[in-house]
């Protein structure tokens, strides 16, 4: 698996064996825990990181108004570390002001995720980089 653009069925395995891993007890690399504590927060997935046959190649539509698990889990999973390294620069400051607002941690990834999620289409949808200006504006506007 490539570390830093693992394929859409490599992101998945990941996901799949962290949770069949701390299912049956076993050890957990660093990143794995970090991946079952976002997992933990969702259990309206926990039957889908315990079915990797049925859910591998499972499709979603958003236009259907299906939300994406694995795609949700690795936004998670991104601020997440981006938080914990303070990058873009502000980003701690701010995630904590939403931890504050909503005396909820789980709240506050969502508005971050929210944010990250716009940047990403917006970037796409410009075909330009991520732009950390427009994320961290998004992310002040929530704090507000």
């Amino acid at each position: 698996m490539s570390l830093y653009n693992p394929s859409r069925d490599q992101a998945r395995q990941f996901l799949f064996d962290a949770w069949a891993k701390f299912q049956l007890q076993q050890t957990l690399t660093a990143l794995e825990k970090i991946a079952v504590e976002v997992i933990q927060m969702h259990p309206e997935y926990h039957v889908i990181f315990s079915s990797p046959e049925k859910y591998m190649h499972q499709q979603y539509f958003p236009e259907m108004g299906e939300t994406n698990p694995f795609l949700h889990i690795t936004l998670h999973l991104s601020v997440v570390e981006q938080i914990s390294i303070n990058q873009p620069i502000g980003i701690t400051p701010i995630y904590d002001k939403l931890r504050q607002k909503y005396s909820d941690t789980h709240t506050a990834y969502h508005d971050v995720i929210d944010c990250l999620a716009e940047t990403i289409w917006h970037a796409q949808r410009n075909n330009e980089p991520l732009d950390s200006a427009y994320y961290l504006k998004l992310l002040n506007q929530k704090s507000n």
